[in-house]
């Protein structure tokens, strides 16, 4: 993984440049992947969902995303504009949500390394826009954990969450609201919005009750 030099300051760059792995003897700037690994709790997590039109990015489009972070209560977002429908589709969600993803070292999703890494990273090289490189942003898929770890009649985000808490807090879209949102209604685009915030809030819960039945592994987005 790639050292972000872009969010460190000039003291932890420095500090980095002194101290070196144990594993290998070289300094944390060129083994960075070792000092998040000697020290965890450093690493910056974020939990990501995305919401689309359509399955597949060569036919859909990105409606909003939402990454939050797991030290605080801090959410990076944004929701595509009706303007933005119809002038630049979803150019200015993929620009924000590159640049808030890379404000840190791992992003975890839901099925995320099918869908939402591939359809964002589709989006971005089809308009132009520069996608993080492999071994820039760790990546974690939660959902692997719950299929090889639990053994549930449907591994669905909502189930787990059902099945470990009790309940579920994810809403239910239904098609008036696709449609509405593509039309640029914004109640419905606030509705997909709101479920997306739900989704990665299940998801950070569902996170920490499997972190410790499960490896942390060092996949690159």
């Amino acid at each position: 993984m790639s050292i972000p030099v872009h969010r460190l300051s000039k003291q932890e760059l420095i500090w980095l440049s002194k101290h070196k792995c144990k594993e290998h003897s070289h300094s944390f700037i060129d083994h960075y992947n070792c000092y998040l690994k000697e020290n965890p709790h450093q690493e910056k997590l974020g939990f990501l969902d995305i919401e689309t039109t359509n399955l597949k990015a060569d036919f859909g489009i990105v409606l909003c995303y939402v990454i939050a972070d797991d030290k605080s209560n801090k959410v990076y977002a944004k929701s595509i504009t009706k303007h933005e429908l119809s002038t630049c589709l979803d150019r200015k969600v993929i620009e924000q949500c590159i640049k808030d993803m890379s404000q840190f070292d791992r992003v975890c999703g839901y099925y995320s390394s099918k869908f939402d890494i591939p359809f964002l990273r589709t989006r971005a090289l089809s308009l132009g826009i520069d996608f993080p490189e492999i071994d820039t942003i760790l990546h974690t898929d939660l959902y692997y954990a719950v299929k090889h770890k639990l053994c549930l009649s449907s591994n669905r985000l909502a189930n787990a969450c059902t099945t470990l808490f009790g309940k579920t807090e994810k809403t239910r879209i239904d098609s008036e609201h696709w449609i509405k949102a593509l039309m640029g209604d914004n109640d419905s685009l606030d509705y997909i919005f709101d479920h997306c915030v739900r989704d990665v809030q299940e998801l950070k819960k569902l996170y920490h009750k499997l972190e410790y039945y499960r490896r942390k592994t060092n996949t690159s987005i």
